[in-house]
């Protein structure tokens, strides 16, 4: 009865993709997952949850300006238990729609720890003890964890990473964030709209520093005027805790000063699961960083051993592991498939306003070695941002002036998570800004900055 055409170890947007596409291939497939639901970082402590708290003070903070459009909404306040609350409902609710899919698909869970025993057997230890499970093919999807740094060790009440903070009972009066990644700059967007006085430090010389350096320059202001403090080019060099206070001592441009927060949210970046799953036993090799080394096909060193997500060098992103996982059960059921081209990853960025982007950044174009020719956009010259009272930011375009090409598109502002996904289609599509900038955009709406940025890449923006 244990004996599987795959075996997907960890239940993450990866995992459960993979199970799910197996099952649906008419695979006899078996997923493994430590949690009791399913759904794993993404679902239970990470995008998801995220994303509820930061509707929850998206909502207020909109309130709170309601007058200004004319709407009396009277006192807004908050209560942070039924913040909570609701956040656990999305969780909760998202949780039984992946078990449900796992039972639509004939895909048997097992829940408890994975590990390998040899290239096609896994043991699973839980509750009522251990399973062996055999499997002509196994993907690891065991995703990741916050990284830790010495300096800083969590204490899980002073100290603490992203899974503390979801859980916190109410706002920190204040919050020293250290790393200005996505983590970072979400969870300041956040609190800071929860009424919570909130720091930045970040050793790189802007926000959000894997991004178009205009989008970090562009957030730094619009944080500014929030009231978000960001010291970039920083760096941590003690924390301490006194009196049931962090003491943090930073140095940057303005040399040496102590921060003082409530509470420090250490988001550095997440590391690998891969430790303890018994790759030494089947010859599978890690590197330091305990990354695991794939092909186009996602398949290991290892015949018939397959890695996904986070546990390998990709983009660490939901959706990447999905589109991985895609990819690997697609190979292992013998049906045509192409490796994925990351250099179409959209990232996104969900604090206020919002950051996206897919492709190269102006910067990387012109390394490698294309004539850059850029357009923008600023949302404060569209009609659907003055309705939405939302004027902040812009959409800039990067081509290769030689031919037109699109090569990267970068947004900060309303909506920019969502308006990613017509960029992303032009790339992949290899669209050139005339072509974009001739494809009609419905009015009023907010794609049409899309548009216009590329009728600057071109010529010049018709509304600007």
């Amino acid at each position: 009865m244990n004996d599987y055409d795959v075996v997907v170890i960890g239940a993450g947007p990866g995992g459960y993709v993979a199970a799910i596409r197996a099952g649906q291939l008419g695979l006899k497939t078996a997923i493994v997952e430590k949690d009791n639901k399913l759904g794993g970082t993404c679902l239970l402590r990470g995008c998801i949850p995220t994303k509820a708290l930061l509707h929850s003070a998206d909502l207020l903070d909109d309130l709170r300006h309601a007058k200004d459009v004319g709407v009396i909404a009277g006192e807004v306040g908050f209560d942070f238990a039924l913040v909570q609350k609701a956040r656990q409902k999305v969780v909760d609710k998202s949780a039984a729609g992946v078990t449900y899919l796992m039972k639509q698909n004939k895909v048997d869970v097992h829940t408890g720890i994975g590990r390998l025993k040899d290239g096609h057997t896994v043991e699973v230890t839980g509750a009522n003890g251990t399973t062996t499970l055999s499997a002509k093919s196994i993907i690891v999807a065991t995703g990741s964890v916050p990284k830790s740094i010495p300096i800083a060790r969590v204490d899980g009440k002073h100290i603490v990473t992203s899974n503390e903070l979801l859980e916190i009972a109410a706002p920190p009066k204040s919050l020293l964030v250290l790393g200005a990644g996505a983590v970072g700059v979400e969870f300041a967007s956040v609190y800071n709209r929860f009424g919570t006085d909130c720091t930045i430090v970040e050793m790189l010389d802007r926000l959000l520093p894997i991004e178009d350096a205009e989008l970090g320059a562009e957030l730094f202001k619009s944080f500014r005027k929030r009231g978000i403090t960001s010291l970039v080019s920083t760096k941590l060099e003690k924390v301490i805790v006194k009196d049931d206070e962090v003491e943090a001592t930073v140095v940057g441009p303005q040399g040496s000063q102590t921060l003082k927060a409530d509470v420090v949210l250490v988001a550095v970046g997440r590391a690998p699961v891969t430790a303890s799953l018994g790759f030494e036993q089947v010859g599978l090799e890690i590197d330091k960083q305990g990354y695991i080394a794939v092909d186009g096909m996602m398949r290991t060193a290892v015949p018939g051993i397959f890695a996904i997500g986070d546990v390998v060098r990709t983009p660490a992103l939901a959706h990447v592991a999905s589109a991985e996982a895609l990819v690997a059960v697609d190979h292992i059921a013998g049906r045509p498939v192409e490796a994925l081209n990351y250099t179409h990853t959209p990232s996104a960025t969900y604090c206020d306003p919002e950051v996206a982007a897919v492709g190269l950044s102006e910067a990387d174009a012109k390394a490698k070695g294309y004539t850059v020719k850029v357009g923008r956009f600023p949302f404060s010259a569209l009609g659907k941002a003055r309705i939405l009272g939302k004027l902040e930011g812009w959409v800039k375009i990067v081509t290769d002036s030689r031919y037109g090409e699109i090569l990267g598109v970068h947004i900060i502002g309303p909506h920019a998570t969502d308006l990613i996904a017509e960029a992303v289609v032009a790339l992949r599509l290899e669209c050139t800004a005339e072509e974009l900038a001739r494809t009609m955009h419905a009015h009023p709406t907010l794609p049409e900055a899309i548009m216009e940025a590329a009728h600057a890449a071109v010529d010049k923006p018709i509304h600007l």
